[in-house]
């Protein structure tokens, strides 16, 4: 229910303070769960991706610290959040979203590289798909990146490319991780150049603060 609340809050809000977005190729998102896989370019990413396919609705991996307030863990929580350990992620790290994809109607959405100063893929979301039979629809999003860049009025920009399918059969070898991870990244870089031909995102060095 609070999920649902702040939807109709927050994507009024953002469409009076910027406009609304621009969305491209909705049709390439399949019926069901999936995983929306995405270069991690802000913190705002996972919002913006949920309300690109609302009414569609997703839970969200979020660093074990923020749910160490009882407050703040029972706001996430009910906001589909559930905590993961990203210096030692552990099995649950995989079996949490594996079983809410596959016992529930939520989906979710993961960054393959784990954080926005880091470009290097990872293959956890392979492993999560091919466990819960659920496609990755690769996306992107272009456009500002802080939250006072919004009232810029330059436009929020997504774009989601054909889902890659994962056999329940195949073996994740290092060569098919290798594959998927270029299908992958062949399909940000297209995406990419279908919003603007000319766009380069520039990965920012790690705050020094900033242990993730």
């Amino acid at each position: 229910m609070l999920y649902t609340f702040l939807v109709k809050i927050v994507n009024p809000f953002l469409n009076l303070i910027n406009g609304r977005p621009k969305i491209y190729n909705r049709e390439n998102i399949p019926e069901g769960n999936y995983i929306i896989i995405a270069p991690h370019r802000t913190w705002m990413d996972p919002v913006l991706l949920a309300l690109a396919v609302w009414p569609k609705k997703f839970s969200f991996m979020a660093k074990k610290e923020l749910f160490k307030n009882p407050i703040a863990s029972k706001f996430l929580k009910a906001l589909n959040a559930y905590p993961v350990d990203r210096k030692n992620p552990g099995p649950s790290a995989i079996k949490k979203p594996v079983t809410i994809l596959k016992k529930t109607d939520l989906s979710t959405i993961i960054f393959p590289s784990g954080s926005r100063y880091s470009s290097k893929l990872k293959g956890g979301a392979t492993v999560i798909a091919k466990m819960a039979n659920v496609p990755l629809v690769p996306a992107v999003y272009q456009g500002p990146l802080k939250f006072g860049q919004l009232f810029t009025r330059k436009p929020r920009q997504i774009a989601f490319g054909k889902p890659i399918y994962i056999d329940r059969k195949q073996r994740l070898t290092p060569e098919v991780q290798a594959d998927l991870e270029k299908q992958m990244q062949d399909a940000f870089d297209q995406l990419d150049r279908q919003i603007d031909p000319n766009y380069k995102y520039i990965v920012p060095p790690k705050p020094k603060n900033d242990e993730f």
